[in-house]
């Protein structure tokens, strides 16, 4: 149960809360919504800013959610890695790929620059920051300064979603969720505190 009790359907159009920024990525309305919309300044720019991030830019979208995933994974936010795989299979990435990842420096279904990427992303989600100089060097073979800024935007964001969610228990709506129990348990994945 979330720690913070998440704003009614009421609540929230009273508030005059505009959820266009959420758009067709989500199955249904995530649950930190309600919690940030508390302060609808913070959701409207977290909004805005993962808008922008998720929406925008010349990083293919499904590795971008693989990013996600991997950081939030190495983070340890159970909420926002369902939700990130999700995102990802939703976006293209076969769910055989997703569940593929914790494998991503030796399985053929990931390209070098992918294998880039997510070394970057899985050490950027560790506290603290385990991202070699090494790591960096790799990505660069691979991406351009515009989209390497891309990709650290992508780890940045989940990591304020991965802090809110954790902290306040937010609880994993239904897609997400039988989405993970069916292709991330076998790989660490639990519900935990979002059940």
């Amino acid at each position: 149960m979330a720690r913070l009790k998440p704003l009614s359907k009421a609540e929230l159009d009273a508030k005059g809360i505009d959820l266009s920024f959420i758009g067709g990525d989500f199955h249904e309305l995530p649950n930190s919504i309600p919690t940030l919309a508390y302060r609808p300044d913070i959701l409207k720019a977290s909004g805005a800013l993962w808008q922008t991030i998720m929406g925008g830019g010349t990083v293919d979208r499904g590795l971008k959610w693989l990013i996600g995933y991997l950081a939030s994974m190495s983070a340890g936010c159970r909420y926002c890695s369902a939700h990130t795989a999700t995102g990802a299979n939703t976006s293209g990435v076969p769910a055989e790929k997703v569940e593929a990842i914790w494998n991503y420096e030796r399985s053929p279904m990931f390209t070098d620059a992918e294998r880039a990427a997510l070394k970057v992303a899985q050490g950027a989600g560790h506290v603290p920051n385990a991202v070699t100089d090494e790591d960096f060097a790799a990505l660069k073979k691979h991406f351009s300064s515009e989209e390497i800024a891309e990709i650290v935007a992508v780890i940045a964001i989940y990591g304020f979603f991965n802090r809110w969610n954790d902290t306040i228990g937010t609880t994993l709506e239904k897609t997400p969720r039988a989405f993970a129990e069916s292709h991330l348990k076998e790989h660490g994945w639990d519900i935990g505190k979002h059940g």
